[in-house]
Parts: C-alpha cells; sequence; structure tokens
C-alpha cells in the first residue's frame, strides 16, 4: 500500500466524502493545512507544549474539511478535476495511467518529500529559512502534482470507473 492509500484509508474516505471533497471550496480550503500545521508547530517558542492543542485543531480540520462542503453541481472548475484525478491516480494500481503521467507524478512526490524533509529540519532548529524553504518546496510540488492530476484525469479514459462526481 502507498501512503496516498493510506492516508486515504486513516482520512476514512468513501464515495460520498470524495465526492463532498471534490467541491473546490473543500480543495482550496485544504491548502492552508501545511501552513496552519507549521505554523501550530512554530507556535511551541511562544506556548510551549500547549502547541499540541493547536496541532490537534489542524488535524480536526484536516479531517473535517472533506466532509463539510456539499458535492459540486458539475466537475468544470480546475480544483474538482484536480480531487478527481486524484482518485485516478489512487486507483493506478488497479486502473493504469499513462506512463508519460506516471513518471512525472513521481517526480513532483520526491520534490514534495524532499521539501518536507527540509520543512522538518527547519522546524525542529527553528530555523526560518529552511522551514520556509521546506513549505515552499512542498506546496509548489503537490500544487504542480495536483496540476498534474487535472490532466491525468483529462488524458484518462477511465476517469468514469473511479470517480463518483
Amino acid at each position: 500500500m502507498d501512503i496516498g492509500r493510506l492516508s486515504e484509508r486513516i482520512m476514512g474516505m468513501d464515495d460520498a466524502t470524495w465526492a463532498r471533497h471534490s467541491n473546490p471550496l473543500s480543495g482550496w480550503s485544504r491548502i492552508s493545512i501545511l501552513p496552519l500545521m507549521v505554523l501550530a508547530v512554530w507556535s511551541r517558542v511562544w506556548v510551549g507544549w500547549h502547541a499540541v492543542w493547536f496541532v490537534l485543531l489542524v488535524v480536526i480540520w484536516t479531517w473535517a474539511n472533506p466532509r463539510m462542503f456539499v458535492p459540486p453541481k458539475t466537475a468544470s472548475a480546475w480544483m474538482t478535476k484536480g480531487v478527481l484525478g486524484e482518485r485516478i491516480w489512487l486507483a493506478r494500481h488497479s486502473v493504469p495511467i499513462p506512463p508519460h503521467h506516471a513518471q512525472v507524478a513521481r517526480v513532483l512526490n520526491i520534490a514534495a518529500g524532499l521539501g518536507a524533509l527540509i520543512l522538518i529540519v527547519g522546524l525542529w532548529s527553528l530555523n526560518i529559512g529552511l522551514t520556509l524553504a521546506g513549505l515552499v518546496t512542498m506546496m509548489g510540488g503537490k500544487l504542480w502534482f495536483l496540476d498534474r492530476l487535472v490532466w491525468i484525469r483529462a488524458d484518462t479514459d477511465c476517469a468514469k470507473d473511479v470517480e463518483q462526481p
């Protein structure tokens, strides 16, 4: 099982939750999660161990967000296409996607992963430069990956087999 499938299981993402998550408001508001988590972890400087409460609030927001919005009426929004493309990406072991997309998506995920390592080191050492570099690299990789997911959805004939608009 890959990390995407693992997080899908941890988050309890069923078809109804995926449909709600495909609302562009859900997708766009989830972009706040990583910066909020960075701020919550960094807040240990100001509030000590009480920062755990801020981290917990971000975790709750992460879980609640895909459940808070109604399913979109159409799948025409860029973010909706990205979320639906994510379902295709997660099903890639049973429903193959074009190899050129898979290669680029892996590279983007590696870039985001390297950003995560830089971010962790920055947060651990309270180095603002490393923290911001890691945050920008991670978010940049994730957003570029999201754009690739839109493209995967557009280029994949099996989109109707794995998505529940």
